[in-house]
């Protein structure tokens, strides 16, 4: 078990940390990186190599990496081990829920059952009892992940330097933490839908620079080869402002999505509390991203926000959802999509360039790999 540290502050310092990365092989090496920033210390940086190398591990530097899915979708399972096991890490599966077997009295408070539609309470349970796991086994980290997920063949490569990110905004470079990522976050949120600034939030404009300066810390990862042109990513964010192939790692505003997100334990312990014990109000990937938001709201006016949860994002994403050949009603297990028959004659993956998923054939053969964008 980790024991997290718990800091009265979130962020200090400067809001601009950039990393340079070298162009990286394709599967089977992984890439390197150099880090510049005022203040980061040469020491740490001679000792970072084997300290971030911990993220290439069987569980990507977590504890435990958690799939949901139903039990009967055996073709989304065998797509996400295949992939997995191509990239090097072991996957431990939660049994998705169907909304049906939810009784009533076991419907939190502020769910009006009759109000709702599709599987959202089937979503929410499933990922209630994977985070429960985590709680239940006192498990340190775990990164929880849907079943019809793809990313970057070069995820290891991304995870370092994402690694690198998080640490820098919390201030832990040089120190060794238990985890390579560092020990003061609650939610790491790898996939999603897209996420803008929490600085660009209707709630925070008018505030003092001191305020923004502190929300709008970010760790810049430049002539990052697996970033996709920004015309194939989330226009949340006015990506004019900055330079092709750039990755940032920032404070989490508000992400829409959770297709992968990691939780530390006390994250865990967080999430069950505010989105079970206590109560829901709205779907489960709206509500998470609420914790983070209001944490935000807090940080902007130097108040507590709630829970407080600490949350870190990676923009643009590096896990999205992957909608498999076939049936196009197969796709979702949480939305009544494709009812008129219609067939998907190719697979697709957006915001991933080289995908994991439209390459499995090209690695088991020894075929040349192919980017999307």
């Amino acid at each position: 078990m980790v024991t997290l540290i718990a800091v009265d502050e979130f962020f200090f310092g400067a809001n601009r940390i950039i990393i340079n990365t070298i162009p990286i092989e394709r599967v089977g090496t992984q890439g390197q990186s150099i880090a510049h920033t005022e203040n980061e210390d040469l020491e740490s940086l001679e000792s970072a190599p084997l300290d971030f190398e911990r993220v290439t591990n069987k569980t990507l530097g977590f504890e435990k990496v958690i799939a949901i899915g139903l039990p009967e979708r055996s073709d989304k399972r065998d797509a996400l081990e295949l992939m997995a096991s191509l990239t090097g890490f072991d996957i431990e599966w939660v049994d998705g829920v169907r909304p049906s077997s939810i009784p009533n009295k076991a419907i939190p408070y502020g769910i009006d059952p009759s109000a709702i539609r599709d599987n959202f309470l089937g979503s929410w349970r499933g990922h209630m009892n994977a985070i429960r796991r985590v709680v239940e086994q006192e498990v340190g980290s775990a990164l929880i992940i849907e079943d019809d997920m793809d990313w970057d063949i070069n995820l290891k490569s991304q995870l370092r330097n994402i690694a690198h990110g998080a640490r820098q905004l919390l201030h832990q470079s040089s120190a060794l933490p238990h985890s390579p990522y560092g020990d003061d976050w609650d939610i790491l949120w790898l996939g999603h839908c897209g996420e803008p600034f929490p600085e660009t939030l209707e709630e925070n404009t008018g505030l003092p620079s001191k305020s923004v300066e502190q929300m709008s810390v970010k760790y810049f990862i430049h002539d990052d080869d697996t970033v996709p042109p920004y015309r194939k990513v989330s226009q949340l964010v006015d990506w004019s402002q900055y330079q092709p192939r750039t990755r940032i790692v920032h404070l989490s505003a508000a992400p829409i999505c959770t297709f992968s997100y990691a939780i530390s334990q006390r994250g865990a312990r967080k999430i069950l509390y505010a989105l079970s014990v206590d109560g829901l109000h709205m779907a489960f990937d709206n509500s998470l991203a609420q914790l983070c938001r209001d944490a935000m709201y807090g940080l902007g006016r130097n108040q507590s926000g709630g829970l407080d949860v600490k949350c870190i994002s990676v923009n643009p994403t590096i896990m999205f959802h992957h909608k498999a050949k076939g049936l196009v009603a197969s796709g979702s297990d949480i939305q009544n999509v494709g009812s008129d028959g219609s067939i998907r004659e190719k697979g697709e993956t957006e915001s991933i360039r080289w995908s994991m998923r439209l390459n499995l054939q090209n690695i088991l053969t020894g075929k040349q790999l192919e980017a999307q964008f």
